[in-house]
């Protein structure tokens, strides 16, 4: 099967709409392309919950504007110092309800982060501290003191990580959660939608929104169909096969890079020439224009070009079948079970036409020599595969996966995604660690000159992934709404920025 053949069968015709009345409530319908399998707050990094409760139900103690130029704003927390010796004091917002009526205060701070770090549960937010240890000292209701060890210099930027739940959370996923936001969950109808609610006693501004109900539909047609028909006021994932309309569709380079994770530990792709032979095998410009949209961009790293430390002087691997056979061959003469099964492992609707791309990857593997095969799973059964520790098999599995970092530093990337304690690391290379706890700790100039040599080290090196695209994101919004997509929206979706017309 040809990648021009894929991608024909990936242009579906679009669903017939009618124009849609115009609607006086001040309630919307999001319609989204996955369904929740969790609303655990220390879950809020992962997009697909992010998206519902984030900011929304559970708000964090900081908040980086990526609509304007105030860079790193307060939230839950009103002011922020630095007291030297890796101690951060945060001065807590008074007159802020939870949403069960309970009073916020530094305990609860305390409690939430005791919460991600616990043994006894497993919250996503926890990857992005590297192997900073952090302790907690509670000055009085309103302070606490955080200290970070080692010293790390942007501990407010990772404050926007972790929502904030009562004291009271049991250290346990919840169905139910309780937050300070503006709006409460109010109902969950599993494979249904998701009610939320907004909040009377809310410590801010009263958002416009006054209700979000939010339903699941996998295919994007259907998702811009129902916009298009007042079914639903906000799609943040479509394709650009569906965006056609000026008026309601929007397009913006998000903060997402697709990319195949390789574990170096399985054989044949613990051999470098395999890994390399990998990233020889994959046209990545045929999937540009056809099967992702135009304005996507090969990836040379982890993190979009706007990060810190960009390396510009990295090129994407050159699409060259003939040296990856070669590869291979060397490999093979060396005693290289280049024959073992290697299985292609993507998460369903994790974007917009990601079986078909899955498929043209593994196809193209498959051209050159490689045992390959696909699998495609919803996203609980992914992150088992996704996460340490990884299942075993005969062989070896890439993950499909797409990367969110839009908060400007790599610090929120690269200790879990190389690192060799990194719970989604592929690799466990000393040099790479090094460069890594150097960089999380140094600042201004030299922490940039460390990022940047990473990048350098882990691509060029290492080749410790098969890097592919930094995304461009599509979106069809209802014309009843002043509401304008950004860099965040495939990551999080505040119905406090959501106006009508």
């Amino acid at each position: 099967m040809t990648l021009r053949y894929l991608i024909a069968g990936a242009l579906v015709a679009s669903v017939a709409t009618s124009p849609a009345l115009a609607q006086d409530n001040t309630d919307i319908t999001v319609v989204l392309s996955e369904e929740l399998d969790l609303v655990e707050p220390c879950m809020a990094t992962r997009s697909n919950i992010g998206r519902v409760i984030m900011q929304n139900v559970s708000e964090t103690l900081t908040e980086l504007d990526v609509r304007g130029d105030e860079g790193l704003m307060p939230r839950l927390a009103e002011s922020w110092e630095d007291m030297g010796d890796g101690v951060w004091r945060f001065n807590l917002r008074p007159d802020v309800t939870f949403s069960d009526g309970s009073a916020f205060d530094a305990e609860d701070v305390k409690h939430s982060f005791d919460r991600v770090f616990s043994d006894q549960i497993t919250c996503e937010s926890a990857r992005y501290f590297a192997d900073t240890e952090l302790t907690f000292d509670v000055v009085d209701d309103l302070t606490i003191d955080v200290t970070s060890e080692p010293a790390q210099p942007i501990l407010p930027l990772l404050m926007t990580l972790v929502t904030i739940v009562p004291s009271e959370t049991p250290m346990e996923f919840v169905r139910e959660p309780v937050g300070t936001g503006p709006y409460a969950l109010t109902e969950w109808q599993a494979g249904q939608h998701i009610l939320l609610e907004r909040r009377d006693d809310y410590w801010g501004e009263a958002p416009a929104v006054t209700s979000a109900r939010y339903v699941f539909r996998s295919e994007p047609a259907v998702r811009a169909a129902m916009v298009e028909t007042g079914e639903a006021d906000i799609a943040p994932q479509i394709t650009e096969l569906e965006a056609t309309n000026p008026a309601t569709d929007f397009s913006y380079p998000n903060s997402e890079t697709v990319y195949l994770r390789i574990d170096s530990a399985d054989e044949p792709t613990s051999d470098i020439r395999v890994r390399q032979a990998l990233n020889a095998a994959i046209d990545r410009e045929a999937f540009i224009g056809t099967l992702l949209s135009e304005g996507t961009e090969l990836a040379v790293a982890m993190v979009p070009p706007t990060t810190l430390g960009w390396n510009g002087d990295l090129t994407p691997p050159a699409y060259d079948p003939d040296l990856a056979r070669q590869l291979l061959a060397e490999a093979e003469a060396d005693g290289v079970d280049v024959g073992l099964p290697i299985e292609i492992i993507a998460r369903t609707e994790n974007f917009p036409n990601v079986t078909e791309v899955a498929e043209a990857l593994t196809q193209m593997l498959t051209e050159v020599g490689f045992n390959a095969s696909v699998r495609m799973v919803e996203v609980a059964e992914h992150e088992q595969f996704y996460s340490k520790p990884y299942p075993e098999s005969e062989g070896t599995r890439l993950i499909l996966a797409q990367h969110d970092n839009g908060r400007g530093d790599p610090v929120f990337s690269m200790y879990f995604k190389y690192h060799s304690d990194g719970t989604q690391s592929g690799i466990a290379d000393p040099h790479a660690d090094e460069l890594i706890d150097a960089a999380t700790a140094a600042t201004g100039e030299e922490r940039e000159a460390l990022w940047s040599e990473l990048f350098a080290y882990v691509q060029d090196e290492v080749v410790a992934d098969v890097l592919l695209f930094h995304m461009v994101g599509h979106s069809r919004v209802s014309e009843r709404l002043d509401f304008m997509p950004s860099i965040a929206t495939n990551q999080q979706l505040q119905l406090s920025q959501i106006g009508f017309k």
